[in-house]
């Protein structure tokens, strides 16, 4: 009686279609809908140095203990290292490590709900899908605000820092660290720079997600314009994961990040964090996090793991340059920006018949936004999704 009167969820659009491609029987189907790196065998492997350094966890860890309520604290300092860098200081910075990045959105959403429950959290049009649903389960307000131009396949960058222009106190700007999710297209450091002057100059909050760090052009770069920020603001919000840059996706690894303007209100800004997380989940798992703090404090694992993410990287950036290619073979089209984008995705710009044919005809899984999972093609598929595109838009 309590729950008849339930109805069904919507299904998570991501999940769906990935649940859609498993039940697919035909033998080249491809799933390029979800956020998960394939390597040219078509698996998503584990990190050598993940391997290692669990091993070293399986003989050397003595107990089963809670470890805290901000989590493993070397992993926070070395997260915390990792995305802003070891030039700037940290005395304002206060970090707590969460089931993953959604697990440190939803923390900090529920922060600023519970600071200004008035506050209108700001998405690029698009963002990543999870975002809205989790804001608006915070009980947020969320309007997005122009991002991404299909016709060109570049930033909206002038239709973008004109919002940005109208907005004040009482709203949030999330802003992607790089390797836009779901476009591929990243602001360049200049437009960093201009994001920061107006934050500023305007008094909005800058709420960063880096779930991506190493997938664009490196660790560093990547992290180019969020350090600049992160030096400027005078606070922010960060979530992070190392599902990506780790291969660490079911251990769900992640990091909340969030700096005020003074060390007290950091202090304060941590303890609510901690009282949101005690009332929901008390405490983050530990095993991915010490795996990650592990290997960023030992030099030769963590070598090892710059070494495999490079690797890594390069993959992505030959099957942009070999889907391009494929692609400017078969169509009277200019695809560059397909290798100009970072990441993992990019945006095609595909109807909504293209993409229901690629999935009737040619068991190819696309997000009905049109979103390709770049890193989910092996070398070896590149021209059989070319050759499929082509057929099912000239037909």
């Amino acid at each position: 009686m309590f729950f008849n009167a339930l109805s069904a969820a919507a299904p998570d659009p991501i999940m769906a279609l990935s649940s859609l491609c498993q039940q697919d029987a035909r033998p080249s189907k491809l799933d390029l809908g979800i956020g998960v790196y394939r390597n040219e065998a078509g698996n998503t492997p584990i990190f050598e140095a993940v391997k290692m350094a669990e091993q070293t966890l399986l003989h050397q860890q003595d107990s089963k203990a809670y470890v805290g309520m901000q989590g493993n604290l070397r992993f926070n300092q070395a997260m915390t290292t990792l995305i802003l860098g070891d030039q700037q200081p940290y005395d304002r910075v206060r970090t707590l490590q969460t089931p993953g990045a959604s697990g440190a959105l939803r923390l900090l959403a529920d922060l600023i709900a519970r600071t200004q429950p008035h506050a209108t959290v700001w998405l690029s049009d698009p963002s990543y899908t999870n975002h809205e649903p989790i804001f608006r389960a915070a009980g947020l307000k969320v309007r997005h605000y122009p991002y991404f131009d299909l016709a060109t396949k570049q930033i909206n960058h002038h239709a973008m820092m004109s919002q940005f222009a109208q907005l004040d106190t009482s709203d949030v700007v999330l802003l992607h660290g790089c390797c836009h999710n779901p476009t591929g297209a990243d602001l360049t450091f200049t437009q960093w720079q201009q994001v920061t002057e107006l934050a500023l100059h305007r008094g909005f909050l800058p709420f960063i997600d880096m779930a991506y760090q190493g997938f664009g052009q490196s660790l560093v770069q990547d992290a180019k314009g969020v350090r600049y920020l992160t030096e400027h603001v005078p606070s922010y919000l960060l979530a992070s994961s190392c599902s990506k840059n780790f291969g660490l996706y079911r251990e769900r690894v992640g990091v909340a990040m969030v700096a005020g303007e003074t060390e007290t209100v950091s202090d304060h800004m941590l303890s609510q964090l901690i009282c949101l997380a005690r009332n929901s989940y008390t405490m983050s798992p530990d095993h991915g996090a010490a795996v990650v703090a592990h290997i960023l404090n030992d030099i030769a694992l963590k070598d090892n793991w710059q070494n495999e993410l490079y690797t890594l990287n390069q993959r992505i950036r030959h099957t942009r340059s070999a889907l391009r290619q494929a692609l400017e073979t078969r169509f009277d089209k200019d695809f560059r920006f397909i290798e100009q984008h970072q990441g993992m995705f990019t945006m095609m710009g595909l109807s909504a018949d293209s993409i229901k044919r690629l999935r009737t005809e040619k068991a190819i899984y696309l997000l009905d936004n049109g979103r390709l999972n770049i890193a989910g093609l092996t070398s070896s598929q590149v021209d059989h999704f070319a050759e499929s595109l082509r057929s099912v838009t000239e037909e």
